[in-house]
């Protein structure tokens, strides 16, 4: 259980993190990260990659977080405010309860990574997915039908963004991720993995009905709304398109994602 910690003044230096919550959003935090929450953290404590420092929770969130704080390290401190402290302390109105700061991984190189997947592992490999809602539908959808790793190329945005996590209701601490420098080193490993890369496209010449059943497993890619793949990767890949009704061909890139997902879930044996 978590070592509750009452909160006496506001002043104190170890709530620092916690103060300006929206302008740190915006000017990065390090190596740290915020998230916020009771569902987020009811979903990966005892399961996160990161390290948490401490929690900043609402008195009135606390009786219902028990379970969760139950998973988390004896040391950890949980800081308890009242709502209103909260309020002033992050700097807006925290209707939630719960703010977590915690301490990135350190990702490991993408070969590594690659190496140690299980057989038929399920892989989502992203290729400018720029927007947070979309982000962490992605992550949400990647944890909920199974999958392994979440690659990212460099114009992808921060998994771990307070956003971010939000979406993803947690995922995005649960599954292990590497941003990798190149769209090109991106797809290098890929090819040279026992993955098959299946590229998610609406100009597909098969459908999801003919995802191969891997033995080495599956690389799904995933482009953004905008620009879709790049035209390597469409070169290199199984294009797989998603059949829909007559004289429509669009869908959101999370929606479009976790259909995909259950899909490679299914031939994979993994749901």
């Amino acid at each position: 259980m978590a070592r509750i910690v009452p909160l006496a003044n506001l002043d104190d230096p170890d709530l620092e993190p916690y103060r300006d919550v929206r302008d740190r959003d915006l000017r990065g935090r390090g190596n740290a990260f915020m998230a916020e929450g009771a569902v987020v953290l009811a979903n990966a404590a005892g399961r996160m990659r990161h390290r948490l420092r401490s929690l900043l929770v609402a008195e009135p969130k606390l009786a219902g977080l028990e379970p969760a704080l139950a998973r988390l390290p004896a040391d950890l401190p949980v800081y308890v405010a009242g709502a209103q402290q909260m309020s002033e302390i992050a700097g807006f109105h925290i209707h939630r309860g719960v703010l977590a700061l915690g301490e990135r991984a350190v990702e490991p190189p993408l070969e590594d990574l690659l190496a140690a997947l299980p057989p038929r592992a399920l892989v989502v490999a992203l290729f400018g997915i720029s927007n947070h809602d979309n982000l962490g539908g992605i992550f949400r959808n990647a944890v909920a039908f199974g999958a392994d790793a979440v690659l990212l190329d460099p114009a992808c945005c921060d998994p771990l963004y307070r956003k971010a996590i939000r979406v993803s209701v947690g995922a995005s601490l649960i599954c292990p991720f590497v941003r990798v420098e190149s769209e090109a080193a991106l797809l290098a490993e890929i090819a040279t993995s026992a993955l098959t890369p299946v590229a998610l496209t609406p100009g597909g010449h098969a459908d999801l009905s003919m995802l191969p059943a891997a033995s080495g497993g599956l690389a799904l890619l995933v482009g953004s709304e905008g620009h879709g793949l790049p035209p390597a990767a469409l070169e290199r890949s199984l294009a797989i398109r998603i059949e829909m009704a007559p004289g429509f061909d669009s869908l959101n890139a999370a929606t479009a994602t976790g259909i995909a997902l259950h899909a490679a879930a299914l031939a994979l044996g993994k749901v």
